[in-house]
């Protein structure tokens, strides 16, 4: 119509007509257009140019910083399933440089044993990974019809104060509750004298709270199936926590004392009276600030296997915060997902000769066996077995970097925390990874 319309020839009047008529229209047209190049310049503003430059202004700001930086082991292509018995004899020592970079962002909890060394240096040279550090030094035990705190003698002020200069991992001793539980919890003044022993021992000691373990105490004493001593136990545990939470760190004025509670995992779905289960959770949850997860010794000597299957870890974390979305989101950050370090040589014929095994014994095994390591897709674990000089059959499952790198996402991936049992028992290159 365009070209048409060039042409040097007189219209006719009803030419003139259309034409006017045409002209009309395309002014429409035009006016339409118009708009939709309008409308076309507002979303491309708002719904690609802003957001381009939100970005850019966001990676300018941040930059490289918001990347998490991988561990060292990953740089060397340590994690992955097919490894061998020489590549973790040759790497397992080895210390990289940035051995003090964290790789997440949720509470680390790491048990010390008096009995095993290894764990006091561990926590010194890798002291920035955790966040808390908890030496088994405790006891509160009963002693006539009184009460006694022992363990003090195992307190070491000297690594504490050079953990210090090095960190600001908190150091929460852990108080096992031995005493006699039908008359701690039923007497008033009892109660009392346990929660003034354990806080008093704090202020002195200048620890940061403790680690209290006394719920598998109580079962094993049967009082959990009364419903009564029930609810006192759960009320024993509140007080000592605010008790706690009344107090103001020596280290930190700011920072209250911290209250770090040990609980087992659930055995079914349907909790028997004396598990702990979600609505213990949630009721020991303004008292407690961290739930300590036993999330290993899923197998025994009875029924040889993995120490603690992904599939098994994955139902107790669903169990215990998979009630509804609001409460997950809340107590997660305070559950600290239970992770070995220690592992099991199990006699699979004939023998008794099965038993826990740690670093040192799993190295051993190693260099004298140089035995084909296997994985098992369904726990996420890896083993693999020999015969003694008996000829008994052993199947031997410990802990590697691939195992320990699932779990810790896992961790990541529900928001929880984790405790560690217990890094002496570990490798070194197991810490690269927290």
């Amino acid at each position: 119509m365009a070209r048409r319309r060039e042409r040097r020839v007189e219209p006719s009047p009803d030419r003139r007509k259309e034409r006017d008529g045409t002209a009309t229209r395309e002014e429409k047209l035009g006016d339409s257009d118009a708009s939709d190049r309008k409308l076309i310049s507002i979303f491309v503003l708002f719904f690609i140019v802003i957001p381009a430059v939100s970005v850019l202004v966001y990676i300018i700001k941040n930059g490289s910083g918001t990347k998490r930086l991988e561990p060292v082991v990953t740089e060397r292509g340590l994690i992955k399933t097919d490894i061998n018995f020489q590549e973790i004899l040759t790497e397992n020592s080895k210390v990289a440089e940035n051995a003090s970079q964290r790789h997440y962002d949720y509470p680390v909890l790491a048990y010390i044993t008096p009995w095993n060394s290894r764990g006091y240096e561990m926590a010194k040279r890798f002291n920035s990974k955790f966040t808390h550090l908890s030496p088994v030094w405790y006891d509160l035990k009963s002693q006539g019809s009184s009460l006694v705190l022992e363990g003090r003698h195992n307190a070491d002020k000297g690594w504490m104060s050079e953990l210090r200069m090095r960190g600001d991992a908190l150091v929460l001793p852990r108080v096992v509750l031995e005493a006699v539980p039908t008359e701690m919890l039923k007497k008033k003044k009892q109660m009392d004298k346990a929660i003034d022993l354990i806080v008093t021992e704090c202020k002195e000691m200048e620890y940061d709270g403790i680690v209290l373990e006394s719920w598998s105490r109580w079962a094993a004493y049967g009082i959990l199936h009364d419903p009564d001593l029930r609810n006192m136990a759960l009320k024993f545990v509140k007080q000592l926590g605010h008790a706690l939470h009344s107090v103001r760190s020596t280290k930190n004025p700011e920072q209250q004392l911290q209250l770090v509670y040990v609980i087992g995992p659930p055995h079914s779905e349907r909790l028997q009276q004396h598990e702990f289960g979600p609505e213990d959770v949630l009721t020991l949850s303004d008292a407690v600030d961290g739930f300590s997860l036993m999330t290993y010794d899923f197998s025994g000597p009875n029924n040889p296997g993995p120490n603690a299957p992904l599939q098994w870890i994955r139902f107790i974390l669903q169990l215990l915060l998979g009630s509804t979305a609001n409460n997950a989101q809340r107590l997660a950050p305070k559950v600290f997902l239970g992770i070995n370090f220690y592992g099991n040589d199990f006699a699979l014929s004939g023998g008794s000769g099965s038993k826990a095994i740690i670093g040192r014994d799993y190295l051993s095994l190693l260099e004298k066996h140089r035995p084909l390591l296997q994985w098992e897709k369904n726990s996420g674990e890896h083993f693999f077995v020999y015969s003694d000089h008996n000829n008994v059959r052993h199947a031997v499952f410990y802990p590697s970097l691939m195992s320990i790198y699932m779990r810790l996402e896992e961790a990541r991936s529900w928001g929880t925390g984790i405790s560690i049992w217990e890094i002496g028992q570990g490798l070194d290159y197991f810490c690269h990874l927290l």
